[in-house]
């Protein structure tokens, strides 16, 4: 695929709309325009116009907009046809335009191009599908922010003070009779503590920006009847799964999407772990497994009334994933009143509530932000994903590294290429550095049409 075709896909969600768009990107945008609608409409101004077939017949009638290069979303000609949104409607007029040399867009391929074209830097053009996909307002705050390129200038800042680094110490190296007293100087400490400050601020933002966008994956598990969809039901808000005294009621695994202060908690009610079951439900706790190996945390709930002192965690402890997190929830504290339910137990947190009458289930909604580390986003949060915290973590790495041979060796080199390579994976997050395969992965993710 060429970035010099012309490309057309709607850009309005598929089925039966008031409204859907057509549009249109590339250098045969004004021939094509003048073919389907009889004339170029005059840039940037709304044009109402019949969309015509190639016996110039009208497709359609609505509302051609007109961007002239580089004055577009994507940098290049753009042609949007806002007419009636339907599924005919629409892909007549794509048809059309294929007709005439168009080639129907990749997913994402319009942001894709706006980003090769420097209209966006890459953290900006990833906003784009955060914002579209935003489940909160914070969320949607927050990928603005990024899309108006506040993330950006973050890591721009932190590159430029790494950059400034590199170029202090580098400066030793062309000087090698003062290298060692120049590198030894308390100056070269003094920026690196900076740049450490730097890094801590840059990568809180960024967790807070991957935590409202990806949120926590949190599975319910526990004994029959210890009150897990209980549970689930009252951190949801309604009924979402079914509650009976029948041991063994759920046996599938039942999800939902819930939010506390804007974060997205993708909880996951389970099958009840015993031995025993008939097939179905050894299938259901064989699922709860697979789920809990998957998840951020795991709250294993415990009957406060039967079981104070937490056995049935003891005795499945073993079969639980040994590298997933694990919050005790004693449950029922309404009928456990005077019993050491909490206080007598060492081990994971425990937080003692009662699901039935809401006791106590503020604190575990405290608990679950404050060990994700997620405090109520501010101003300052912006969206970031897995890969920009991956690249700050490298980064980070590689100044340390820098460091280290600084006071350990006084290599001076060594300090510079390490510094060199933090550069690099910071110049990953925009894009400024980066590999086709990279930009593949991240705009497969788009919706066609943006």
């Amino acid at each position: 695929m060429s970035h010099n075709d012309t490309i057309v896909a709607a850009a309005t969600p598929g089925g039966r709309g008031g409204i859907g768009i057509v549009r249109l990107s590339g250098p045969k945008a004004p021939e094509l325009a003048a073919v389907m609608l009889g004339e170029v409409p005059r840039p940037r101004h709304a044009t109402f116009a019949r969309f015509l077939d190639a016996q110039g017949e009208a497709i359609d009638a609505g509302v051609a907009l007109f961007f002239l290069a580089p004055h577009s979303y994507t940098g290049e000609h753009v042609l949007e046809l806002h007419g009636h949104g339907g599924p005919w409607v629409m892909e007549a007029l794509i048809a059309r335009a294929l007709e005439l040399g168009a080639r129907r867009a990749l997913p994402g391929e319009f942001t894709q191009r706006a980003f090769l074209n420097d209209k966006l830097d890459l953290a900006q053009a990833e906003a784009v599908a955060d914002l579209i996909d935003a489940g909160s307002a914070q969320a949607a705050r927050a990928a603005m922010r990024s899309l108006q390129g506040e993330f950006s200038a973050m890591v721009g800042g932190l590159t430029e003070a790494v950059i400034e680094l590199r170029t202090y110490v580098e400066a030793a190296i062309d000087f090698p009779e003062e290298e060692i007293d120049f590198l030894a100087d308390r100056e070269v400490a003094e920026r690196f503590r900076k740049v450490r400050e730097h890094f801590e601020a840059v990568m809180d933002s960024a967790r807070q920006g991957k935590l409202l966008r990806e949120g926590m994956t949190l599975v319910i598990s526990g004994r029959p009847n210890a009150g897990k969809s209980s549970l689930m039901n009252r951190l949801a808000g309604y009924e979402a799964a079914i509650v009976t005294p029948v041991p063994g009621t759920t046996r599938d695994v039942v999800r939902e999407r819930i939010h506390i202060d804007g974060m997205p908690l993708h909880v996951m009610d389970t099958a009840g772990l015993r031995d025993g079951g008939d097939a179905v439900e050894e299938e259901g706790i064989r699922r709860a497994q697979a789920e809990m190996r998957r998840a951020d945390r795991v709250l294993f709930v415990v009957d406060a009334s039967e079981d104070p002192g937490a056995r049935s965690y003891l005795e499945e402890r073993a079969r639980l994933p040994a590298d997933v997190p694990v919050t005790l929830v004693f449950n029922k504290c309404d009928l456990a009143v005077g019993l050491p339910v909490a206080d007598t137990l060492t081990g994971p947190p425990r937080i003692t509530v009662s699901a039935l009458q809401g006791t106590g289930v503020d604190e575990l909604r405290r608990h679950l932000k404050q060990v994700m580390g997620y405090h109520n986003p501010e101003s300052g949060t912006v969206s970031a994903r897995a890969r920009h915290l991956e690249a700050l973590t490298l980064a980070r790495e590689h100044t340390e590294a820098a460091y280290a041979q600084l006071t350990e060796s006084r290599a001076g080199e060594l300090v510079a290429e390490d510094l060199r390579a933090a550069q690099q994976q910071l110049s990953q997050i925009t894009g400024e550095f980066t590999s086709d395969d990279l930009l593949g992965r991240i705009f497969a993710g788009f919706c066609i049409g943006k």
